[in-house]
This record gives C-alpha cells, sequence and structure tokens, in this order.
C-alpha cells in the first residue's frame, strides 16, 4: 500500500543528540510560550545564550534567556512574545533576562524600544530593566523606553497603560499624564520630560501596528500563536469539508514542503528546534499541523479558543544508529522527519510532564483526550521495559 504524499516528504539530516528520550520525565516542563524574532532591516547581530561570539540574526529564530541583540545604527528589530511585541531601534543592546509562562523580563542597556502590550494576564509580569532601574509594565498599553549610550539615564514614556519604577528600595508609578528621566539608581533624581512628538521609530512602529489590526488570520487563529499575522500577505484561507479553516501558503514551489527550508538549531530548553526561511514559517512550524490536499499542501491550526502551546517542530524523527548517511567524513548517524498531520499525537523529545504533553497536544490539534492519554502511557512503559523484555 503506497504512502501518503505527507509521509513520502522525509528529508535527512545529521542529528547529533538523542532523539525520543522519554526516561525520567520531569516536572520542570519547558514555556508554553516563546519570544520570536520576527522582523529584521538593517544589519542586527545575535548572540546566544552562553556564548561569546556574534553572529548575524536570522528571522524566526526563537529567542531564550540569556540570548543577546545588537541593533546597528539605523537598523531596526522586532521581537514577537503572543501578548506583547517589543520594537528596538538603532544602536540599541538588549538581552532576554527571564522568559517562562508568567515572567517576561527584558534588559535594555543602551538605545530605544517601544512595547506594544496587548494581554496581560492578572498572573503575568513583564519588566524592563535598564543599567539604574527597573520597569514593570501593568497594564496593556504603549511604552517608550530611552537609555544614554553610558547607561546613566533612563527616559520612560507611557503613553498609553501604567507602570512602576523600582530603584534602589523605592517605587514610582508612572502613567501617560507625565513622562519621566531618571538619573541614578536611587530614583532620587527623577525629572519631568518633555513629550516627545512622534520620530521616525515611533511611526514605524505605528505601521508595523496598524498591519495587525484588521488580520483575517486573527479569526482563525488562536490570539497566543506567534507570527499568525505574517500569514496574512503570504496565503490564504479556505473552508475544507474534513479539516474545517485551512490556510495554504502561495507563491511556493510545486514541490514544496513543510519543513523543507530551513534550519535545526539548538535552542534550550526544548532542544532541536526548527527555523523555518520564509518570513511566514514561524507560526505554521511550531503551532498547528499540517495536511496534504488535492491542491497541495495546507496547515490547520489549532482550537482558535485555545490557549496555544509552542512547539520546537511539530514534526515525528524516524532513523537512528540503523538508520545511516554516507558523507566526506564516513557514515554517520542520520534522522529523517516528517510533518505532523491532524489527529496525530506530539511526542516531545525533552522531558515533560503528563499535563504538559496533554496541554500541548490538545491545543495545536483536534485530537481526542483518549488517545492522548494512551500515547503517553505506551512510551512510558515502553521506556521503562528493561532491556531483554
Amino acid at each position: 500500500m503506497p504512502m501518503p504524499p505527507r509521509r513520502l516528504r522525509a528529508f535527512a539530516f545529521v542529528f547529533g543528540v538523542a532523539m525520543l528520550n522519554f526516561s525520567g520525565w520531569a516536572h520542570a516542563d519547558p514555556p508554553s510560550r516563546v519570544a520570536r524574532l520576527g522582523y529584521l532591516s538593517g544589519p542586527v547581530s545575535f548572540s546566544p545564550a552562553g556564548e561569546t561570539d556574534w553572529v548575524q540574526a536570522s528571522v524566526n529564530r526563537p529567542l531564550t534567556i540569556g540570548d543577546r541583540l545588537w541593533v546597528d545604527g539605523g537598523a531596526r528589530a522586532e521581537i514577537q512574545l503572543g501578548g506583547a511585541i517589543v520594537r528596538i531601534d538603532g544602536d540599541s543592546a538588549m538581552s532576554l533576562l527571564n522568559l517562562d509562562d508568567r515572567i517576561t523580563q527584558l534588559q535594555l542597556s543602551q538605545g530605544s524600544l517601544i512595547v506594544r502590550v496587548r494581554r496581560l494576564a492578572l498572573n503575568q509580569l513583564f519588566e524592563v530593566d535598564t543599567p539604574n532601574l527597573a520597569f514593570t509594565l501593568r497594564k496593556p498599553g504603549d511604552y517608550r523606553i530611552n537609555v544614554d549610550a553610558d547607561g546613566m539615564a533612563t527616559t520612560i514614556v507611557v503613553r498609553q497603560g501604567q507602570g512602576d519604577v523600582h530603584g534602589n528600595g523605592a517605587t514610582d508609578v508612572i502613567d501617560a499624564r507625565q513622562p519621566y528621566r531618571f538619573n541614578g539608581t536611587g530614583l532620587g533624581e527623577r525629572h519631568p520630560a518633555d513629550a516627545p512628538g512622534p520620530d521616525a521609530f515611533d511611526e514605524w512602529a505605528r505601521d508595523r501596528d496598524a498591519g495587525h489590526e484588521n488580520s483575517v488570520s486573527a479569526r482563525h487563529v488562536s490570539a497566543d500563536v506567534i507570527g499568525l499575522h505574517d500569514l496574512d500577505a503570504h496565503g490564504t484561507w479556505h473552508v475544507d469539508a474534513t479539516h474545517g479553516n485551512v490556510w495554504a501558503p502561495s507563491r511556493v514551489a510545486a514541490d514544496w514542503a513543510p519543513y523543507r527550508d530551513g534550519h535545526w538549531a539548538w535552542v534550550g530548553p526544548s532542544g532541536s528546534t526548527w527555523v523555518d526561511a520564509a518570513p511566514w514559517g514561524f507560526a505554521v512550524s511550531h503551532y498547528g499541523r499540517w495536511t496534504h490536499l488535492a491542491n497541495g499542501w495546507a496547515w490547520v491550526p489549532g482550537p482558535v479558543r485555545s490557549r496555544a502551546y509552542y512547539a520546537p517542530a511539530l514534526v515525528v524523527f524516524v532513523g537512528g544508529s540503523d538508520f545511516q548517511l554516507p558523507i566526506a567524513s564516513g557514515d554517520v548517524d542520520a534522522v529523517a522527519w516528517f510533518a505532523l498531520g491532524p489527529r496525530e499525537v506530539y511526542r516531545p523529545a525533552y522531558p515533560v510532564s503528563r499535563g504538559y504533553f496533554e496541554n500541548i497536544n490538545r491545543s495545536n490539534t483536534v485530537i481526542d483526550t483518549t488517545v492522548i492519554h494512551n500515547t503517553y502511557n505506551r512510551i512510558n512503559v515502553q521506556m521503562q521495559q528493561p532491556a531483554s523484555a
């Protein structure tokens, strides 16, 4: 019996880590959300967590704790975090200090950033640290933070919303009534600042926001799906009799298939992560499922009203020590992969709890809960059997 087209789309690559290691599953689950480097204009440098070297940044790279960005003069960058968007101006240095389901903590060492917070749950904290203070954003709104090149002063402009400034045991509340400039770390040198008129950075941020206001994709995709707005300009939605609302990319080659054009990167804490080469490739690589219809591939989003769980790659790996590729230096262990289809269970290659296993599957496809439970139990039984079994 021939295999379905989706399963025929398997691509090989050298894979240097163990794949489906479910032994010793822990309850220290990875976060359900990530930050995405979603837009670049001009030279932007990136230094992964734990590294000292800098490389050219690439769109669709998921950012993890400890990652750093440097945006050259005249360049700009955008980071998407689901409920918020952070835009970085030229001559700016930013790093990601913390990111999980509850906390977002950024550090702006110098330069300017604009934060647009669309949603902020009661138990969530969004904080921007500078060399001389910490600013906690308390409400959805628009915020701009500038740090002098020497790191000695921070200016905070709240255009909409409210936040708390912390420094050396003191706290001030700032809202849209008055911008302030802070010198030193004690908040004692707080000076009212003139409300700046919109400059080129502000106008660029507003243009980016305007493109999101009337998004067609937002009607079909959970608001937690990062990168959903990029789908509007790069494909079309239609209703499939089996899967409901599906999205198909436009202007792709006739033999195009998901998870082909891009590369694998090691991104903690989840490990091997697919970084898609297409500007619209983030949402469709880390959420939902793919299916092959009569006229080509289509992406099937998860439930619209479900909280979306990020996955490093919604694929199935095949291969291992008995699956080898010949390369110049000799035979190496290799792996092939293909996209998961609707109602197929995703099996994380990193330790997770039962609750995480269930949530990441329920949020990314419509699947029977019993199937998820049975898959989880079967995997654990298999991994716990002795070698002679």
